[in-house]
C-alpha cells in the first residue's frame, strides 16, 4: 500500500545552500525563568531557620506539631492552629550509609543522610512521625543508629541564607 501525502507549497532547500550561507537561519533556545514561591507556612519556616529556630505548625484536631510545617494537617484535613518552636535536637529515624553521591560521584568518607524525627514535634505521644531529611555528620558511620539522640549544627549566623542548609548537619547530642 502507497501512501501518498499531499505536497505543500514551497522551496525546497539542500544542505548545500544552508553551508554556503544561501539561507538565513537564526539558532536560539528557550529562555525558561521561573521563580519559586515558597507559600506562607514554608516562608516562616525558612526565616526561623535562618534565625537559627526551627519552628512547626500544631494541628488541634489530631494534636501533631506538624515539622516542616503545613497550613493544612494531612491527617484530619484540618487548618493548623497556631506556630510552635520546636528544640533543634531529635532522634534518627531512619539513615543510609553512602559512598557514592547523587551525581555518580565515589566518596572515601561516606555520607550519611538520615530522617530526623524533630523533639516537640509529630503527635503528642512522643512516637515518632515529623521530621526533616538531613545529613548526620561527626560521627562513625558503624556507630549511628536508629534511636540515636542527635543535635542540629547551625552555620554561623552570617552564613545562613534561609534554607535547610542552614542547619550544616545533626551530630550525636
Amino acid at each position: 500500500m502507497t501512501v501518498r501525502i499531499k505536497e505543500f507549497p514551497g522551496t525546497p532547500l539542500t544542505n548545500d545552500e544552508f553551508k554556503k550561507g544561501k539561507v538565513l537561519t537564526v539558532k536560539g533556545g528557550p529562555k525558561a525563568e521561573y521563580a519559586w514561591d515558597t507559600g506562607m507556612a514554608i516562608g516562616h519556616y525558612l526565616t526561623e531557620l535562618k534565625e537559627g529556630r526551627i519552628v512547626g505548625r500544631r494541628c488541634d484536631g489530631c494534636h501533631r506539631v506538624l515539622v516542616p510545617p503545613r497550613l493544612i494537617c494531612e491527617w484530619c484535613f484540618r487548618p493548623t492552629a497556631e506556630w510552635v518552636r520546636v528544640k533543634d535536637t531529635g532522634r534518627v529515624n531512619t539513615f543510609s550509609i553512602c559512598y557514592v553521591t547523587w551525581n555518580m560521584i565515589r566518596l572515601e568518607t561516606p555520607q550519611i543522610p538520615a530522617v530526623i524525627d524533630i523533639d516537640g514535634a509529630g503527635p503528642q505521644s512522643g512516637t515518632p512521625g515529623a521530621g526533616i531529611l538531613h545529613l548526620l555528620g561527626e560521627v562513625d558511620p558503624k556507630k549511628v543508629k536508629v534511636g540515636m539522640k542527635v543535635k542540629a549544627v547551625w552555620k554561623k549566623p552570617e552564613e545562613r541564607t534561609g534554607s535547610i542548609t542552614d542547619i550544616s548537619h545533626w551530630k550525636p547530642a
